[in-house]
């Protein structure tokens, strides 16, 4: 034992007893930049991916009707609330065009958590993920604090973002269990096409790695009702997983809610996960998730048209600034992400918007090193916000 006179030996000793995973695990946060804005005030924030719309009163309302309706003892079921699995199985069924029946879903409490179910169903120590990159910082941290490798695939780009399937395949070896991709993607907006999604299908059934897909801006895609899916390529019996949430789409993060789909034949096991893992989520936030789900597609469609004018807005002001780097602009997803030429560290970068604009703007470094000169701009928020720091931005870097 330390010596218990020394708190520095008790800190040591506590830190020599956690597992390996846990010794450089950190949060990725842009605390600094939060700092600085705190004490310049008037900072418009866009760093997070986060709408500032309040959950609806339909949604709020069923909740605090379930409260009072005495739904606060256990979910029965692990895998979640009856009327809201069988919402879910509908609602698949009838966006993807293919039988997802009540068995394929799991409900967790938040999307983090059903990719985080994802990961613990396939992930052992001494296998690895490879993960399409820039890639949202959880994925990376996810498959490390499991015990996994992650392996990232940089998209390529040139103007746009781009999928090399021959390099995506060629990085997965005798130890890959899963690969990664978010589509539509955070922070870039890439999204996997149906054809890609068929060739990763293929590859799946040829090698059996699974496929991870993270499908939360799915419904926020500018082209239809939903963007492609594996959920509308594969079959019950495929090694296929779809990430999904209420975050995004019902304007649901402080509910923190998601949803797992499945082949029906892990369905048992991810009950028992649900379990010992968590008890299941809330009855009163699951009941207001199925509100969302039954009544909630003029939202959704609010929601789309807030971002795309946001995005419309951002495109035609930032393409103003000398030396910006545009990509094509994203058919899916609530972010513009861009570049300067000639500044290659987006946390300068975004430390002098901060200063001189008083805008707030995530770092592109935290979402990998193909993203190093990137900075990320939620554009889900009220318009007048958007174009006033967009002004900002304008007169400040001209």
């Amino acid at each position: 034992m330390p010596p218990q006179s020394s708190s520095v030996a008790k800190a040591r000793y506590a830190f020599d007893g956690i597992r390996a995973q846990m010794r450089d695990l950190h949060t990725e946060t842009i605390a600094n930049l939060a700092m600085r804005a705190r004490e310049i005030g008037d900072v418009i924030a866009l760093w997070y991916g986060e709408g500032d719309m309040v959950t609806p009163a339909f949604i709020r309302d069923a909740a605090k009707q379930a409260f009072d309706d005495g739904l606060t003892f256990y979910i029965p079921n692990m895998r979640g609330y009856e009327p809201l699995i069988e919402a879910l199985s509908e609602y698949q069924t009838r966006l993807h065009g293919q039988h997802i029946g009540i068995p394929r879903t799991t409900v967790t409490p938040s999307g983090m958590q059903a990719l985080y179910f994802a990961l613990e169903l396939l992930v052992d120590v001494g296998t690895n993920v490879v993960y399409v990159a820039p890639q949202w910082p959880n994925i990376h941290n996810a498959i490390h604090l499991i015990g996994g490798e992650p392996r990232p695939c940089h998209l390529d780009f040139d103007g746009d973002w781009r999928l090399d399937l021959d390099k995506l395949f060629a990085m997965c070896n005798a130890r890959t269990r899963a690969i990664f991709l978010s589509t539509p993607s955070n922070p870039t907006g890439w999204m996997a096409s149906r054809e890609e999604m068929l060739a990763l299908l293929e590859f799946s059934r040829r090698t059996g790695i699974w496929i991870i897909s993270d499908e939360v801006y799915a419904r926020l895609y500018f082209d239809g009702e939903v963007a492609p899916s594996m959920l509308q390529v594969a079959e019950d019996g495929d090694r296929v997983l779809a990430v999904n949430s209420f975050s995004k789409a019902w304007a649901m993060t402080g509910f923190r809610l998601g949803w797992l789909t499945h082949p029906s034949g892990v369905a048992d096991q991810l009950g028992a996960m649900t379990q010992y893992i968590n008890s299941g989520s809330a009855g009163p936030i699951q009941a207001g998730a199925n509100a969302a789900i039954r009544q909630g597609e003029p939202l959704v469609h609010e929601i789309r048209e807030r971002i795309r004018t946001g995005l419309d807005l951002a495109y035609g002001k930032l393409a103003q600034l000398p030396g910006i780097i545009l990509p094509t602009k994203p058919r899916g997803g609530m972010y513009a992400f861009f570049a300067f030429e000639g500044q290659d560290d987006s946390r300068k970068v975004c430390a002098d918007i901060l200063e001189k604009a008083h805008v707030g703007l995530a770092p592109g470094y935290l979402f990998g090193s193909s993203a190093n000169a990137f900075l990320r701009m939620c554009v889900c928020r009220d318009a007048g916000q958007i174009e006033t720091a967009l002004d900002r931005m304008v007169g400040a870097m001209k």
